[in-house]
């Protein structure tokens, strides 16, 4: 359930003279028994080798930070106005918004963005273009809250200590339709989901949009702020690297051989492409995350270490955390977490098995096919610019005793190590200390 990201850019570029139907990059192959063969009806496109970074979503990032000197001025403006208070997820939400990895989205999403993002997954601009936007970005409140805010048009977002946040301008109300959100977020309405039985079953019957201003960085304090870089802070790095190239490998989980293995095949694929600096920006999940998956905290003592240890190389790999909360929405999420990465200016995608995704809530299955989330990307719209590159499976060579890409013509040779049974001595192991 891990993935990797891989992008076209716009600058002038060296053309490979390869083209195809989907935007799979053809010079990577899965194992003929897990390849699939896309739509024919799909518009053509090309790949070439081209350097700089993508541009963002809308043509730039969105800062949504009030200027230093003006914050003062906005929490007494906030003291003054109707509040909201924010769970932690919803401070999450602020986080990436503020940022700009949602862009162009400027706040909670109103109206017209909220049925779009679920009937469409993408969102139209001014221009008539489209972008994608796969998940809803919404604040929910109740009925008291309504009555409160009344005819304003401003509300201060609190967090749990009453601390103003945000400023939310220009707002909409509107009702929470909780069944088809979720419904067309997860596929199913079935009892058990974790994102939902957090932050939706209970949450009020209206949602508020509008414009947000932001009025200082978010900070967790947990020790780990520092790894959380923001877009704009990601692109500087990139540059000061001198990368021509980036891919992101998004994980909730520790790095394991396999991932390794799959991480540095990757660059050196990119260098006989004709990439002269490609960089890795290994990418945690450090939003909500079901309680069953390893500690973000773990996760990066495990991620650091793998970096000290030389597994993946410190001079070509950026270690930082993706802010955003998990949805577990397999297909549907998973062009969020595409998207995203665009906008920090990755180049490439690799998508995992099932990415996204987990076991049905009620029945003794996975909840999603776990091909589809690669077939989806390849289609979907506002990633046009996307390149993906469907994960090579990783198995245990007894002949080589070491991990080693999979081949079904000798496929005896291979032992499967469980992603989950890893995950789960992991846990283990932590739940030992």
């Amino acid at each position: 359930m891990a993935s990797t990201i891989f992008i076209q850019t716009s600058f002038p570029s060296k053309s490979l003279n390869k083209s195809f139907n989907t935007h799979f990059i053809p010079s990577f192959k899965l194992p003929v028994s897990l390849s699939f063969k896309p739509r024919t009806t799909l518009p053509r496109r090309y790949f070439s080798v081209r350097a700089g970074l993508i541009e963002p979503d809308g043509g730039k990032l969105v800062d949504l930070f009030v200027a230093e000197p003006e914050r003062e001025l906005k929490k007494r403006e906030a003291a003054l106005l109707p509040r909201v208070k924010l769970t932690r997820i919803d401070v999450q939400w602020v986080h990436v918004l503020s940022e700009g990895w949602a862009s162009p989205l400027t706040g909670f999403m109103r109206e017209s963005e909220f049925l779009q993002t679920l009937h469409f997954n993408s969102l139209r601009l001014d221009d008539g273009s489209f972008v994608n936007m796969s998940v809803p970005i919404v604040l929910a409140i109740d009925d008291s809250q309504k009555e409160r805010i009344g005819e304003s048009n401003r509300v201060a977002l609190v967090d749990s200590d009453d601390n103003p946040v945000a400023i939310l301008t220009d707002i909409e109300i509107y009702k929470h339709p909780k069944e088809e959100r979720i419904a067309r977020t997860w596929g199913t309405t079935a009892p058990g989901l974790p994102y939902v039985e957090e932050t939706i079953t209970n949450a009020g019957n209206w949602l508020i949009g509008g414009d947000l201003e932001v009025i200082e960085p978010i900070k967790y304090h947990d020790g780990l702020d520092r790894f959380r870089l923001s877009p704009v802070e990601l692109r500087q790095e990139f540059e000061r690297r001198n990368a021509d190239a980036v891919f992101a490998f998004q994980l909730r989980n520790p790095v394991h051989n396999g991932h390794a293995l799959l991480m540095n095949d990757t660059r050196h694929r990119l260098l006989d492409m004709g990439y002269k600096n490609p960089i890795l920006l290994l990418h945690p999940l450090g939003g909500y995350t079901k309680a069953d998956d390893v500690p973000l905290s773990w996760r990066m003592k495990q991620h650091e270490k793998v970096l000290e240890d030389g597994v993946l190389d410190p001079e070509t790999t950026v270690v930082s955390i993706f802010p955003s909360p998990m949805h577990y929405a397999g297909p549907t999420e998973v062009q969020w977490h595409a998207k995203a990465r665009i906008n920090a200016g990755a180049n490439f995608y690799i998508v995992g098995r099932d990415p996204a995704g987990m076991g049905h809530p009620v029945e003794k299955r996975d909840l999603y096919d776990a091909d589809h989330g690669k077939k989806v990307l390849s289609m979907a719209p506002g990633l046009e610019r996307l390149n993906i590159l469907p994960f090579r499976v990783a198995a245990y060579d007894k002949t080589l005793g070491k991990m080693a890409f999979f081949d079904p013509s000798r496929a005896q040779d291979f032992l499967f190590i469980s992603g989950t049974k890893t995950m789960a001595e992991f846990l283990k192991l932590f739940l030992l200390r």
